[in-house]
């Protein structure tokens, strides 16, 4: 694309930093800038439709014109269109929107906290858990265990906990107290006749001998995405929950579940958490929290956690920290629709009435000859491009072969993503139909064979 001078790409060159984005090639490139959204499609500056089947970033659950989520907002913007929630202040909209999640909880949950994205509710969680420990007496245990591959946002305890190393180069992260283990991905890391069961016990008995080596007296929490998003979209083996659970019990370690892509049906259920039966000590919210028509997070805790906190901040003086839109009347109210439309829709019916055609549409990329792996589950999906998937070959990251997928998927209008290690990802909106389905796998197929024929060509494989 050539950046024409004066046109809203050649301004926005001028002006604006992307996040994820080599800044020295927009510079020449320019962005695509979406100006109209529609259901489950969106349309940019050009006049060109696509369907969005990465949902936006995981988030656009109800798609991009949900008018009751607009009136929502302008609605509590004519009542009240800020107020925080410092000094024992508060607003209807937080008060209601902590009892609903509280009833929706996938386990008892006691308490709300408010953030504005999963990566400020992520890394406000390790504050939680260090003032926990602190509060408890046990100053030393504090280091945090995550995994590979994992992606829980991008502050600095956040990309700390990530482990993805786009997210680190060049950022000094991850920061001292956090560790990383093997990513449960079985048909990556799974040896030789190894049963998935038995992957998932090496698995947890890898974050045991972590523990003891680092002294469990240091280790206060382990962190997981149920299904491993942005990292590979990686769901878990089976077992693998129920066998960490047990060693984190047994070493006093804080189960943390990051639910900010997988929460709100996407798995479905509700919660992922029920899907692969975890039972978090600390548990976070967001993207389709508000269908992401407006930024807001959540931390949800049990009580055992909560009585901890308050006795500290009475100890301490006073529980401080909080962000200045933490509850946001205005992101409340149109978080609070969401949730009545979800319900009143039925939606999680209607996900659990396609999400089997959607991933039986996938695996039908299982024998193409460029795919080693088709993964997923409920109305997510990833495939894993492989130059030998018989021996689970990968490409040279220098080739870039996903994100020229992503490139075809979209010039056939249809938006993907590419993941690390040759992935490429599927997440569209909620709300999407069989039929659109459909004319979603035509378009990703076209682009796996279009992809296959530039990996030949260019003597890949």
């Amino acid at each position: 694309m050539t950046v024409l001078p004066n046109s809203p790409h050649a301004r926005d060159v001028a002006s604006v930093i992307h996040p994820y984005t080599n800044l020295k090639k927009h510079e020449e490139t320019g962005p695509m800038i979406i100006d109209k959204g529609d259901g489950i499609y969106v349309e940019d500056t050009e006049g060109k439709r696509y369907i969005e089947g990465l949902a936006g970033l995981w988030c656009t659950s109800l798609g991009f014109n949900n008018e009751r989520l607009v009136e929502a907002a302008a609605n509590q913007m004519r009542k009240l269109p800020y107020y925080h929630s410092f000094f024992h202040r508060s607003s209807m909209p937080s008060i209601d929107l902590a009892e609903r999640l509280i009833e929706m909880a996938p386990v008892p949950m006691s308490k709300v906290w408010f953030a504005n994205s999963g990566s400020e509710a992520n890394d406000h969680m390790m504050k939680f858990v260090w003032y926990y420990n602190n509060a408890r007496g046990k100053p030393e245990k504090k280091k945090i265990i995550g995994r590979h591959k994992a992606y829980h946002g991008i502050t600095l305890a956040a990309a700390s906990l990530t482990g993805v190393e786009y997210a680190h180069k060049g950022f000094d992260v991850p920061l001292d107290r956090f560790l990383h283990v093997t990513a449960p991905h079985y048909w990556r890391e799974g040896q030789e006749g190894e049963s998935e069961e038995d992957f998932a016990g090496r698995m947890a008995q890898e974050i045991d001998d972590l523990i003891v080596s680092e002294g469990p007296d240091t280790v206060a929490a382990f962190i997981a995405e149920p299904v491993m998003g942005a990292g590979g979209l990686i769901p878990p083996p089976a077992t693998y929950f129920e066998k960490v659970q047990a060693v984190l019990k047994k070493h006093d370690v804080l189960m943390i579940a990051d639910e900010v892509i997988t929460g709100f049906m996407r798995t479905g259920n509700m919660f992922a958490c029920e899907t692969y039966n975890i039972k978090p000590d600390l548990m976070s919210i967001a993207k389709a929290l508000s269908s992401a028509y407006l930024p807001i997070g959540a931390v949800m805790m049990t009580d055992e956690v909560y009585q901890v906190l308050r006795d500290g901040s009475d100890k301490f003086g006073m529980w401080n920290t909080g962000y200045t839109y933490s509850g946001h009347p205005v992101a409340a109210a149109v978080a609070l629709e969401t949730l009545r439309i979800y319900e009143e829709r039925d939606l999680l019916g209607h996900v659990r009435s396609v999400m089997g055609s959607f991933q039986e549409q996938m695996q039908q990329f299982a024998d193409h000859p460029l795919v080693g792996e088709v993964r997923g589950i409920g109305l997510f999906a990833a495939l894993e491009l492989s130059p030998d998937p018989a021996n689970k070959g990968m490409f040279d990251p220098a080739a870039k072969v996903a994100p020229g997928m992503m490139a075809r998927t979209q010039a056939h209008g249809l938006i993907s993503r590419a993941l690390p290690g040759d992935g490429i990802a599927l997440c569209p909106p909620l709300i999407i139909t069989e039929e659109q389905i459909g004319v979603c796998m035509e378009r990703f197929s076209t682009a796996l064979d279009e992809t296959w024929a530039h990996v030949q060509a260019e003597g890949l494989v």
